[in-house]
């Protein structure tokens, strides 16, 4: 049986994040609008930090690779609350324990996060990420957001990737 091309690079990806992220126990449309790349890192400790918010309502502006990335960054931080973190992700509420358990898993643990070829259409924002851990640097995969009553969220497929990644997967449908 063939895979779809998207299944394939997501399932690609993801194994190979994977592994990456498992060292220490812890679909895009080709849209051509590009912004800077931005990169950081985060010691996975409680932090002061907070992103920008997003401009709310009907008007808000396409993501910039740093909102993104500052999106990742807080997603990544144990020391951001469940809560918060359900509201980062477009029906988060229903992987409110995914999330715990991901906070349990990043504890005392650095990641680098890097977003590249950010690309909008309509609600739904695309770009390609890359995720480097004290292990090394995983190959760069395709995540997407999408504006959810006015601001930039991970759609729930690229949030349940996350949350895979950190060895906390979302239960299938």
């Amino acid at each position: 049986m063939l895979l779809p091309p998207r299944t394939i690079r997501v399932v690609t990806a993801a194994a190979a994040l994977a592994v990456t992220v498992a060292l220490t126990g812890c679909g895009s449309d080709d849209s051509s609008t590009n912004a800077t790349t931005s990169s950081t890192s985060i010691a996975a400790a409680p932090s002061s930090a907070s992103a920008t918010p997003a401009p709310s309502g009907d008007n808000a502006a396409a993501p910039t690779a740093d909102s993104l990335k500052q999106t990742l960054i807080r997603f990544a931080d144990p020391g951001v609350s469940t809560d918060d973190k359900a509201t980062m992700i477009v029906g988060g509420e229903a992987h409110k324990s995914n999330i715990d358990q991901m906070n349990g898993m990043l504890a005392g643990y650095t990641l680098t996060f890097a977003v590249d070829n950010v690309a909008t259409s309509g609600n739904t924002a695309t770009a390609d990420v890359t995720i480097t851990s004290p292990h090394g640097t995983a190959p760069s995969f395709p995540m997407t957001w999408e504006r959810d009553g006015g601001s930039w969220k991970m759609s729930n497929t690229s949030g349940c990737l996350l949350l895979g990644f950190a060895q906390a997967p979302c239960t299938p449908a």
